[in-house]
């Protein structure tokens, strides 16, 4: 799936290559036997990642069941997305074809799939907890909603509630909605989030891997960056550093004023001496995402720099201060803003443009939000960005990111804090 960063990424390694010098474009060697020294003395973290059993799927399969009574939906239809893969273990491309898993209440699970995916759509479910589940298959000219309703009927579930989930296309909601007219479609989205926002320990184990692993990929990165690199040498730094540590991932970097795009821009971009740099990226670890920034000046920063630097650490601090169990979303975001606006970087959103975290997991970006109007308490066990950043147009920006566990007593960071812009690894 192309997220937010690998999109941004991707189109920033593209433009850079095509807009830079022949000579800078390819000013990093390939192959690891070209690597700089901080790259290639890394060495595979992949043996410390345990997979998501099969019984564990089961379990959050079952709780989904209690949530669908709870709110009283009769099933809940997925299609390919991290929802598929977090209930079932099926890693499905979403593609114009149907294909469809629905979970009802009570009874079997059914999917629905094209005929000529049937033995794939098997292969799939045989090592997840609806091996047991019945597979209805439709050719090419005929309907994938009539299975469907058929599906549904054959459960009892003709004017019952079905939850969709949240990243189902339209056409498929639609579809099914035409084929089953007694039937009331609804928002899965208290199913689904219900089941994902608070992690287990097993979850949680792999998030703290995945932020380790970019962490270290960072700093091995930072430390081969020279003058005269683009955008596109510094990306397949961080890419390479990522495959030594065993996992695929990757971050783009944003030089001086473009810094001040919190998304970054796909301009090319030479980095220079003095000029400050935003980096953003991730990997993913059994299918669970990190999600750091890092903000450092290749050579000495200005006052300027330093002092902007300073007020946002210091929200991102206030931020992790206020992040508890039962203090609402907003709370945390309002305790990071409330520094940058008594800095005199305000009011609202003129420089700290964007919320201060979103909810991490299977996604980079997924519930709860801590943004102000969301009022839902925090929990143990949930998972945010914890991103505050200051955005000058047309000088610079800076944001420092971590991600963070809401625990029993307060909150924690998976990775050290940049202490500084000359040194955003205290190395």
């Amino acid at each position: 799936m192309v997220t937010r960063r690998s999109f941004l990424w991707m189109s920033s390694l593209g433009a850079a290559v095509a807009g830079a010098p022949r000579a800078l474009a390819q000013s990093v060697p390939q192959g690891d036997a070209a690597l700089p020294p901080s790259i290639a003395s890394l060495s595979s973290m992949r043996d410390r990642a345990v997979a998501i059993s099969k019984d564990e799927r089961a379990a959050r399969v079952e709780k989904a069941k209690r949530l669908m009574a709870g709110e009283k939906m009769d099933g809940l239809m997925l299609t390919g997305g991290t929802s598929m893969v977090y209930f079932t273990g099926m890693r499905w491309w979403l593609s114009e074809r149907l294909t469809a898993v629905i979970i009802p209440v009570e009874g079997t699970a059914f999917v629905v799939t094209p005929a000529f995916e049937e033995e794939r759509t098997r292969e799939q479910l045989a090592d997840g907890p609806l091996d047991k589940a019945d597979v209805l298959t439709w050719q090419e000219d005929e309907s994938p909603y009539d299975r469907v309703a058929q599906g549904l009927r054959a459960r009892g579930i003709v004017t019952g509630r079905l939850g969709i989930e949240e990243t189902v296309r339209y056409v498929f909601s639609s579809g099914v909605s035409q084929a089953a007219t007694a039937l009331t479609l609804t928002s899965g989205t208290p199913v689904t989030a219900g089941c994902r926002m608070v992690k287990d320990s097993h979850e949680i184990a792999l998030m703290r891997l995945a932020a380790e692993v970019t962490w270290k990929a960072y700093e091995a990165a930072w430390k081969a960056l020279k003058e005269g690199m683009t955008q596109a040498d510094f990306a397949r730094l961080v890419q390479s550093a990522h495959q030594r540590l065993g996992f695929t991932g990757g971050a783009g970097v944003q030089v001086g004023e473009y810094s001040a795009l919190p998304h970054g821009s796909v301009q090319p971009q030479v980095i220079r001496e003095g000029t400050i740099l935003l980096m953003d990226g991730g990997c993913s670890v059994e299918g669970y995402a990190s999600d750091i920034s890092r903000t450092f000046v290749l050579g000495k920063p200005t006052d300027r720099m330093k002092k902007v630097f300073d007020i946002d650490r210091r929200a991102q601090d206030a931020a992790l201060a206020a992040a508890r169990p039962g203090v609402p979303c907003e709370a945390v975001d309002r305790a990071a803003r409330t520094v940058v606006e008594d800095a005199g970087f305000g009011p609202d959103y003129a420089y700290f443009t964007h919320r201060v975290g979103h909810g991490m997991g299977m996604d980079g970006h997924e519930w709860p939000y801590l943004v102000r109007g969301n009022t839902l308490p925090l929990a143990a066990g949930m998972t945010f960005s914890n991103e505050p950043g200051i955005y000058i147009r047309g000088e610079f920006g800076v944001r420092v990111e971590d991600d963070m566990l809401i625990t029993e007593n307060g909150a924690e960071l998976f990775t050290p804090q940049s202490p500084s812009l000359e040194n955003p690894f205290g190395t």
